[in-house]
């Protein structure tokens, strides 16, 4: 009997083992995207680094390490200029770095206005993704455990475009929405810009802004003038910003590890002490108002 049981247990725990390191993928919308729900099944294309043809936008989670959990969460938008993502160095690599960190991850996918073909249009539909994904985060924070005052999102490039027309967008949901989701807030509690690109920031930032976390390199010809631009906004709008403004390291260098230069291989450490010292890592509200009063 006990050797039979042995044998189960051979079998059965790696198939258990296997199904919780699955990750774990959630649709913006069980029946499709509004108005394309006929598309949802067409499958994404996907290469080496990138995916695109993406018709049912989502959601993949990126859960902590046992036990390191801290209620903090990001929801992050991969770039690519809106004709693909750059999904692994931009989404599967950063959700890594912030899971160990103890932070609950969501990676995006979201419709890709200028892919081959596309029916979608940045202003519109990435933006429905965006904040779309923000409201799913919030309507799971008890499932994952989530402290709803501390959930932000990340942008690389393209992806950064997408987090500010949702940062600084109106946020607020629909309250007579029939789907519950659509009634909560949007607006993430704080931001995280890598070299994000320059459509979509706004002239005056609006009231209840999130604080932010800016970075590139000042050789990016496109999207270091983005950082600066989102700064001048920040600094006028006397809204906590911190910035780092590299001297090299040109566009697209990711989480830094394939740089051959240290500030760029190193710049993920900058984002973990932000991080850390704005206290969004501590385990517990009640700790985190403790430390601000």
């Amino acid at each position: 009997m006990l050797k039979r049981l042995a044998v189960y247990l051979l079998i059965i725990l790696p198939a258990a083992v296997m199904a919780q390191d699955a990750p774990v993928v959630i649709p913006l919308w069980t029946k499709g995207a509004p108005g394309f729900e006929n598309r949802r099944n067409e499958p994404e294309q996907a290469k080496d680094y990138w995916v695109k043809n993406i018709h049912n936008p989502s959601l993949t989670v990126f859960l902590p390490p046992a036990g390191k959990a801290n209620g903090a969460a990001v929801v992050i938008c991969p770039g690519g200029g809106h004709r693909l993502l750059v999904y692994t160095a931009e989404g599967v690599e950063p959700a890594k770095y912030l899971s160990n960190l103890g932070i609950t991850v969501f990676v995006l996918k979201y419709r890709l206005g200028r892919d081959t073909l596309s029916p979608y249009k940045i202003e519109v539909h990435a933006r429905q993704d965006g904040n779309r994904a923000m409201r799913l985060v919030r309507s799971k924070a008890a499932e994952y455990g989530l402290d709803t005052n501390r959930i932000g999102m990340m942008g690389f490039s393209a992806g950064g475009e997408v987090v500010d027309m949702v940062a600084y967008g109106d946020g607020k949901g629909n309250s007579h929405a029939p789907d519950p989701v659509d009634r909560l807030n949007a607006r993430p509690n704080f931001v995280i810009q890598i070299y994000p690109g320059p459509l979509f920031i706004p002239d005056v930032l609006p009231v209840g802004a999130p604080p932010a976390f800016l970075l590139a390199a000042n050789d990016d010809a496109c999207c270091s003038v983005s950082v600066v631009s989102l700064l001048e906004k920040y600094r006028a709008a006397k809204v906590p910003v911190e910035v780092h403004i590299y001297n090299r390291g040109d566009h697209g260098f990711n989480m830094g590890s394939r740089s051959k230069l240290q500030s760029i291989n190193t710049w993920p450490q900058r984002l973990a002490d932000w991080l850390a010292d704005n206290n969004y890592l501590l385990p517990q509200h009640t700790e985190r108002k403790k430390i601000l009063h």
